[in-house]
């Protein structure tokens, strides 16, 4: 069997549409299978995607946050505030400061006065940052479009506007469900 066959393989499996009806009907619930299907993969396929992340930015000694952080200087001059950052990159302060220490630690960014406003702390791309992304740009870029190479125009565009609708409605994964407050107190 080839490697893209085990992939094909294990896309179908995680789970399968019968699979869904049985947990449906098993829990006797008035929901769509084919609905729940499509969430569950596409779930699984945001893990395999995020591992497969991370085993990509490692070749250029990053992770996603460290390249994100560094995409996002590069995007707004080179000079941004730390809250900023976390704004931009839907990310805790918190997260944003052990970045920033990473990627200052290797020399990429550095921190200094903001040249807006001296008495905040901005983080300031480096010219080895810079270079850093500049030397990754080709091979990063070239594994992108071939992550999605079997997919036509007509097809990423629809993707893409299916992936915006989809993205939408994951608050439903971390939003309180109604009535879930009452229910919790009443037991």
């Amino acid at each position: 069997m080839t490697n893209e066959n085990n992939t094909v393989n294990n896309i179908e499996a995680i789970p399968s549409l019968a699979q869904s009806k049985r947990q449906i009907d098993r829990y006797n619930l008035d929901v769509d299978a084919q609905a729940v299907l499509v969430a569950s993969r596409l779930m699984a396929a945001g893990a395999k995607l995020g591992h497969a992340s991370e085993i990509h930015f490692a070749r250029f000694g990053l992770s996603t946050g460290r390249y994100r952080l560094l995409a996002d200087l590069e995007d707004n001059e080179g000079e941004v505030l730390p809250s900023q950052l976390a704004e931009h990159l839907g990310i805790t302060r918190a997260t944003v400061t052990g970045l920033i220490d990473t990627l200052e630690r290797d020399g990429l960014v550095f921190r200094r006065s903001s040249s807006v406003d001296g008495r905040q702390k901005a983080v300031i791309l480096t010219e080895q940052g810079a270079k850093k992304l500049h030397e990754m740009a080709h091979e990063h870029f070239a594994r992108l479009e071939a992550m999605v190479g079997l997919l036509s125009i007509e097809e990423r565009s629809v993707f893409l506007d299916l992936l915006g609708r989809v993205t939408q409605g994951i608050s439903a994964l971390t939003d309180e469900p109604v009535g879930l407050k009452e229910q919790i107190s009443n037991e």
